[in-house]
Order: C-alpha cells, then structure tokens, then sequence
C-alpha cells in the first residue's frame, strides 16, 4: 500500500515519522528540537521566521502523528492525483503557511486581553503540526468532491465531503472563540481551510483547476 501513495504525499509521511523519531531520542535533545524548530509567537526570545516552515513538520507525540498523517494519505493523495505534485505541494505549503499566519495573527488580536502571566505563558508555548495544512486538505477535498460519501469512525455513519468541511470549519470557529489561549490551535486550523479556499477560487478564476 505504501508504494501506491503518490510521492509528495509519501515524502511528506516520512520526513514527519524521522522528525517524531528525532524528537523522542531523549529530553535534552526533544527540547532543543522544540525551541529551534517549533513555531513561537513572533516577540518570544525564541522566535525564528523559518519556524513557520518547520513547526509543520514536528508533532507532539505518536497520536497527534498519526492523526495528522492518516488525513495526509486519505485526502491528500487524491488532491495529489488530481493536481499533480507540484500544485499540490503548492497547496499544502500555502494551507500550512496560511494557518501560521492565521494563528499568529488571532493571537495578536487576543493578547490584548491577557494578564502577564496569560502573555508569558504565549511567548513560551511552541507550537507544532501538520494539522492546519491538513485541514486545508480537507477544505480542498470537500471542494472538489463535495458529494462524495466517507464513513466516519467515530461516530460511525456516512456524511457527504460537503457537510464535514462546514461541521468542522464551524466546529473550529466555535471552540477557537470558547477556548481562547487553548494548547489546541484552532484557529490554526481554520486559518488552512480559509487559505485553502481563497487559493482554490484563484486557481478556478484563472482556469488552473479541472472540478
């Protein structure tokens, strides 16, 4: 099954599992990793532009790996058959990017409202994941399929493409705004799908796109 996934995708897989591999070497070294690597917020002494690149590529543990990767394969290898290699890495780079800029943004607006503590504790929290590139993923799919069926696990019936992208872009929003400060980047991941969007309409408007 691993050979038929498309090579973009694949790459994308692995060079994710050697990260995760890296990071559970030993404490000291998982540290290092998380503050080279992680995304912080732009005032944090640790703050590096390129972490908006990288933080993509990191995860927080086997959990948060697998979830991330399985949408990776289920979606992303049929985008990538669909656009080919290069526009879909187009795609997962922007959706990512856009997700980091999104939440960095949210954050700003947030910060605002936070005590010291509240603030200390955002310029120390790194962030990681591949979860906004692939909620961008997700966005794509439901726009290119909207009517196709999938079958959830949990809970176990079948929605249409179409109605999981709105349940889970509200499902965001509403925690994002619930929860503000929260170790879950939810408007990271609404940030993807709002990217993913705006590219796809710019590919459609400019005749780039087949749907």
């Amino acid at each position: 099954m691993f050979n038929r996934i498309p090579p973009v995708v694949k790459n994308i897989i692995i060079i994710n599992v050697l990260v995760l591999l890296a990071t559970s070497i030993n404490n000291d070294f998982r540290h290092l990793l998380l503050e080279k690597f992680a995304l912080f917020y732009p005032t944090s002494f640790f703050f590096k532009p390129y972490q908006y690149i990288t933080h993509m590529f990191m995860h927080g543990g086997i959990a948060h790996l697998l979830f991330n990767m399985y949408a990776l394969f289920l979606f992303g290898s049929v985008l990538e058959r669909v656009w080919g290699g290069k526009k879909f890495f187009i795609y997962y780079m922007v959706t990512g990017l856009g997700a980091a800029a999104f939440f960095t943004f949210t954050n700003w607006l947030l910060a605002a409202g936070y005590t010291p503590e509240q603030y200390f504790d955002l310029l120390r929290t790194p962030t990681v994941g591949a979860s906004g590139a692939v909620f961008g993923l997700l966005l794509g799919y439901g726009m290119l399929f909207p009517n196709s069926v999938l079958q959830l696990i949990f809970p176990p019936v079948a929605i249409k493409a179409k109605w999981l992208v709105i349940i889970y872009g509200s499902l965001e929003l509403l925690l994002g705004f619930s929860f503000p400060g929260s170790r879950i980047a939810h408007f990271a991941h609404l940030g993807g799908m709002i990217f993913g969007f705006i590219l796809i309409k710019y590919w459609h408007k400019k005749g780039r796109m087949y749907f």
